[in-house]
């Protein structure tokens, strides 16, 4: 349960760190790590000491954060990729401005 705790952390860590040039880097690692927690799950089996029962409880806790913390940091990517994809939407119309444009030669205007 130690280790569990221990990678839960670096992936509060890792979702906290906002640098976009890092974040091809930073995915990996959160996927790792939660690679990572998923092996440690499939070893834990009860019944559990009284230690080990208060750390579960602890661990409860920090799990609501850790699922919140990438939750976040999803929203955070999604809302860059379709940033991204306005901002092409927006450069193809500017580079070319008729494309728009039916073959009858009136100009269809979408944004109605």
């Amino acid at each position: 349960m130690k280790r569990w705790q221990d990678v839960s952390k670096e992936l509060l860590l890792a979702t906290a760190q906002l640098e976009e040039d890092q974040r091809d880097s930073i995915i990996d690692t959160v996927e790792r790590l939660l690679d990572e927690r998923d092996i440690l799950q499939r070893e834990m089996f009860p019944p559990f000491t009284p230690e080990e029962e208060v750390a579960g409880r602890d661990l409860v806790a920090l799990e609501k954060q850790v699922l919140q913390s990438l939750t976040l940091y999803s929203k955070r990517i999604r809302a860059d990729i379709s940033a991204t994809q306005s901002k092409k939407e927006h450069m193809k119309n500017y580079v070319n401005p008729y494309g728009k444009v039916t073959r009858d030669g009136r100009f269809y205007d979408t944004k109605q």
